[in-house]
């Protein structure tokens, strides 16, 4: 469950000062589950910091995930882009009063001016599945915000603001370990695969690759199946007949409580762990090394600074491919690990060069149809700039590679 709470206020950001003008209190609060209530903010005299004051309550949970978003039309669309928020947001937020978010609105909207902005702060007693990490609702800048050499290509722009809903997602990649498990299990129930040896890996905890995007997907069934949940893919529009067997672009039903792959959005927000404008799933640095991904390191790119080039000197041995343990590495903001290297994953959408020039701007889930669907976040076979957040790496539906694996979602409060 979860619940909303709303403050409307109007303001001007000149010369890098922000003028409050005036404060209406419009709390929109549910009455079961948590509750957020008591929503106001002010100004600090002289600065562009804003602080945001909200009141939580819930009668039986300890522990919620709280979220803020921001619109600069009263409340018609929260997309403005925002990530210089600090305080009392994110997971693990006890309930009180006074809780207090503090918003940088100088570092996300410097030399903007609106005279009617309004704040949306939610709360969420969802528990996230084990294994599984909750991404909050929110807005988010897609696509690649820098503009150097030999960096972005065409089809990760124009960056656009974002909103993408509540979500889970695997906190690791898909281990061999995982996949045999869901495997087996399939093979039993009516389930058939491209190939028998789908889902190939070097060791039970490094990820699974070398399967088609369709035997992904019906992986994903079947994984939902075994655990009692709704399967999210369908052979008929009527969303009937679940999608086991062949090479079909399924329906999908996207409020099942059930596994599917992300969408790109959904996966580049996640991969951005709650900051935007940096090159990877980091926030500290722009860099990338050795000690942060794994990869291969060559001189073409000036923010890979590692001081060991080829591919990474822990895995480079046994044979290829040359994979990492899942969770051998730092996690992100959102507490997901191998975001950039190791992997890349599948994602639902069909690569559409042009298409972030008219995707919609809530949820989007990729152009109707196409020839190749969307990996991301690169692999060990992949050099640094592969595995920024916004590239996006197009690939044959029925191709396998050692490098090429993925992760799943399910909707969020199923």
């Amino acid at each position: 469950m979860h619940s909303t709470g709303c403050v409307r206020w109007r303001w001007a950001l000149r010369f890098g000062t922000l003028l409050l003008a005036l404060i209406v209190l419009t709390p929109n609060v549910l009455a079961v589950g948590p509750t957020v209530s008591n929503v106001r903010s002010s100004q600090r005299p002289g600065t562009n910091l804003v602080d945001i004051y909200y009141d939580l309550a819930d009668p039986d949970t300890g522990s919620l995930t709280v979220a803020i978003v921001v619109s600069s039309n009263g409340g018609a669309s929260y997309t403005l882009p925002t990530a210089s928020f600090t305080g009392a947001l994110g997971a693990g937020i006890t309930p009180g009063t006074n809780k207090k978010i503090i918003w940088n609105a100088g570092a996300d909207w410097s030399g903007n001016f609106s005279s009617n902005v309004r704040f949306r702060v939610t709360a969420n007693d969802d528990t996230a599945p084990t294994g599984m990490a909750l991404i909050p609702a929110g807005t988010f800048q897609m696509g690649d915000t820098y503009n150097t050499y030999n960096e972005r290509d065409s089809d990760e722009l124009p960056v656009h603001s974002v909103y993408v809903s509540a979500f889970y997602m695997d906190r690791y990649e898909v281990t061999k370990a995982l996949w045999d498990e869901v495997y087996i299990w399939a093979t039993t129930h009516g389930y058939s695969f491209d190939y028998r040896d789908s889902g190939q890996g070097k060791a039970p905890n490094h990820p699974a690759h070398t399967m088609t995007w369709y035997d992904a997907v019906k992986w994903c069934n079947a994984r939902s199946e075994k655990e009692g949940m709704a399967p999210a893919y369908y052979t008929d529009s009527a969303l009937t007949t679940r999608y086991r067997s062949g090479q079909v672009a399924p329906y999908v039903n996207w409020s099942a409580s059930g596994y599917r792959l992300p969408t790109e959005a959904e996966w580049e927000k996640a991969a951005r762990g709650g900051a935007s404008g940096h090159r990877f799933p980091w926030s500290d640095t722009d860099n990338i090394t050795h000690s942060r991904a794994n990869y291969i390191c060559t001189s073409k790119y000036s923010y890979d600074t590692s001081p060991t080039r080829g591919c990474h000197p822990a895995f480079a041995s046994g044979g290829s491919p040359y994979t990492s343990p899942a969770g051998y590495f730092a996690p992100n903001g959102y507490g997901l690990y191998d975001m950039a290297g190791n992997i890349s994953e599948w994602c639902w959408d069909w690569h559409k060069r042009s298409y972030y020039g008219s995707a919609p701007s809530s949820n989007p889930r990729g152009p109707g149809s196409g020839s190749y669907r969307v990996q991301r976040g690169g692999g060990w076979l992949y050099d640094a700039g592969s595995c920024r957040a916004a590239i996006r790496i197009e690939r044959i539906p029925t191709s396998r590679t050692d490098e090429g694996g993925f992760r799943s979602v399910r909707a969020a409060g199923q």
